[in-house]
């Protein structure tokens, strides 16, 4: 069956670093655009970022621009979410998803399968 598993996630201080991946399986991983979801309680889930099939496209919200970076390994089954200078704000649970038609699009509707997420926790 379709499963993608999260990990990586953890408490870091402001300031810090943290890799999440993304394991995939069950489907064709190739073929689906990734993208990495967050969310706190009592808000929806945002869009974070995503990345194409082949991995020659990404995209990402406004506030994690030029701190967080997509990338996948087709070859794994894994897509990854490096975070950098980490903020109190990027707290929240994680998740990737997966898209088939192969655009980078920000509205979690347009996901087909998702992960259970992981927890980040930034200190200030």
């Amino acid at each position: 069956q379709v499963q993608l598993v999260e990990s990586g996630g953890g408490l870091v201080q402001a300031g810090g670093s943290l890799r999440l991946s993304c394991a995939a399986s069950g489907f064709t991983f190739s073929t689906y655009s990734m993208g990495w979801f967050r969310q706190t309680p009592g808000k929806e889930r945002e869009f974070v970022g995503a990345i194409t099939r082949s991995g020659s496209v990404s995209v990402y919200r406004q506030s994690v621009k030029g701190r967080f970076t997509i990338s996948r390994a087709n070859g794994n089954n894994t897509v990854y979410l490096q975070m950098n200078s980490l903020k109190p704000e990027d707290t929240g649970v994680y998740y990737c998803a997966a898209e088939d038609d192969g655009s980078t699009r920000s509205s979690p509707r347009e996901y087909d399968y998702w992960g259970q997420g992981t927890q980040v926790f930034v200190s200030s």
